[in-house]
């Protein structure tokens, strides 16, 4: 190459002008490139240089530039551990002390969905429920589900601001599904809450827009794969109370949806602190109302 040469294309990146010397050798373009500190050049012979120099406009105007494509929010993660852990033991102490009938006490009774007491203004029965289990199996099944889906909602919201929200998701849902049935409807079980929180995953997925530089078919993915989960893992015997682990998918969605928007607050420890304090006042003043009514 002869000693008139001229620069064409200088970039910090040296990706860059690696690019650009393909479309210049495609061209056939004699050319060299050039590194220097933290920079990189393309040099070609005066004679080719304005030949360089529009083939390398029309390559850069026919492949914009990165920063013109949006890309997805990060994901920030957050500790699940406390939650899941408070999942567990709080759902293995009522295990117990129903198992033993502790105080005298029938805690399946005391605790569970009946159409007809929470009609009567017994509110609590839909958190009550929520710990309650027929036995090892039920307990086993909502033990490991729970814990799966529990830590990735824990991950994403943080451990007490998504333990608050699949609990009050999980209520509400327990609530509606009762007063959608006739009052004789009778039930127990983590499996509300269980489908709250993979609704909350796949809601905070979805509505975050951590898929957004895919396309539509991708993007709805959270929503497909947690249906999916959900018509796979929530659906059974004639005994499985499909109701409630529907709206406790649609009650926790919702909830994930909501918490996208509240994320620059949600990542205050002293907020999950808190959350999670009143998810334990909810169930001891649930259980104490429960207990003292028994």
């Amino acid at each position: 190459m002869n000693d008139d040469l001229r620069v064409v294309y200088q970039s910090n990146s040296r990706g860059d002008c690696a690019d650009r010397s393909l479309v210049l050798t495609a061209a056939g373009i004699p050319h060299e490139i050039v590194h220097d500190a933290g920079s990189s050049a393309i040099l070609v012979p005066a004679d080719f240089s304005l030949r360089a120099g529009d083939e390398i406009r029309l390559y850069d105007a026919e492949n914009p530039a990165d920063a013109t494509v949006p890309r997805p929010p990060s994901m920030i993660y957050q500790n699940a551990l406390p939650g899941v852990v408070g999942y567990f033991a709080t759902v293995c102490l009522v295990a117990g002390l129903a198992g033993r009938s502790a105080f005298g006490l029938d805690w399946r009774v005391a605790g569970r969905v009946d159409g007809v007491l929470i009609r009567d203004g017994e509110w609590w029965r839909t958190i009550t429920a929520q710990t309650l289990h027929l036995d090892a199996v039920h307990l086993t099944g909502n033990l490991v589900f729970g814990l799966f889906f529990g830590w990735f909602a824990g991950r994403f919201a943080g451990s007490g601001i998504a333990w608050l929200t699949i609990v009050v998701a999980a209520a509400l849902a327990n609530l509606t599904n009762t007063l959608l049935l006739d009052p004789t409807h009778r039930a127990i079980g983590a499996s509300s809450a269980v489908f709250a929180a993979l609704g909350l995953m796949s809601g905070f997925v979805w509505r975050g827009r951590f898929m957004k530089q895919d396309r539509w078919v991708y993007r709805l993915g959270p929503i497909i794969g947690g249906l999916a989960l959900l018509m796979f893992t929530g659906t059974g015997d004639a005994n499985t109370d499909i109701g409630a682990h529907l709206l406790g998918f649609v009650y926790g969605f919702g909830g994930g949806v909501v918490l996208t928007r509240l994320q620059a607050h949600i990542r205050c420890n002293r907020r999950q602190q808190a959350a999670g304090l009143l998810v334990l006042a909810l169930l001891t003043a649930a259980w104490s109302l429960a207990l003292l009514r028994a």
